[in-house]
């Protein structure tokens, strides 16, 4: 028994729309992180709630609204139509949306953590020097927090990896296009085709755990922004 040509496409897919989500989680991510570490600002909390909230809500929950607001009668698919991008839902670039946002918390929490426990002595002792908030914040904050960054792009890349809920419902189950490995393997189970699910599934359970050992391994918990 080995992989099917299908379950070959639903792999690298799922590859490409973890890699992609990981960059765009890290783009968005640091800035918003950086933020939540240094402000006093009475909205951090609320901020806070809504960047964890994919935590707690059920990911098909998550995925009906995105459903619904990025459709063609909901506000952003109306604007991405009107753009000429068509609707999101059912298409790649949905996928990466929906990834984006539900694996959020996966990349902010760690980097806030990284952040929040940068000395300000540090922050200081670079102004001291004339250095501009940006020039403190790549020079200084961003090499102190490497093992936040390793952490967030590990749990970001392995979390979208194996999302079901939302990917299935934003994205459907289109071959080639949204059929990832976790709905590949549904797929597999619903028509009773236990032997390919178990290729999938162990594959997963493997990539799972080498890339928890490696990630406890190089980056130890007291270190890593947690």
């Amino acid at each position: 028994m080995s992989f099917s040509a299908a379950d070959l496409t639903a792999v690298g897919l799922t590859l490409r729309l973890a890699g992609l989500t990981t960059v765009l989680l890290l783009l968005v991510g640091t800035p918003l992180a950086w933020w939540l570490a240094r402000t006093r600002s009475p909205a951090k909390g609320a901020v806070g709630a809504v960047v964890a909230l994919p935590l707690v809500l059920p990911p098909t929950v998550l995925g009906f609204y995105l459903l619904v607001t990025l459709g063609p009668n909901g506000p952003l698919g109306k604007l991405t139509t009107a753009l000429g991008l068509g609707t999101l839902p059912f298409t790649f670039p949905g996928l990466v949306v929906a990834s984006v946002l539900y694996s959020l918390p996966f990349v902010v929490q760690p980097l806030t953590n990284a952040f929040a426990a940068i000395p300000e002595r540090m922050l200081e002792a670079a102004a001291t020097l004339r250095a501009g908030p940006l020039d403190a914040f790549f020079h200084v904050a961003v090499p102190l927090a490497r093992p936040g960054f390793l952490t967030a792009m590990v749990l970001g890349f392995a979390h979208t990896v194996g999302e079901f809920g939302v990917v299935l419902m934003i994205g459907g189950n289109i071959p080639n296009q949204t059929r990832v490995i976790s709905v590949q393997i549904y797929d597999h189970v619903e028509a009773l085709e236990y032997a390919e699910a178990h290729w999938l599934a162990g594959g997963m359970l493997l990539f799972s755990f080498l890339v928890l050992l490696a990630l406890y391994t190089i980056n130890p918990p007291g270190k890593r922004g947690l």
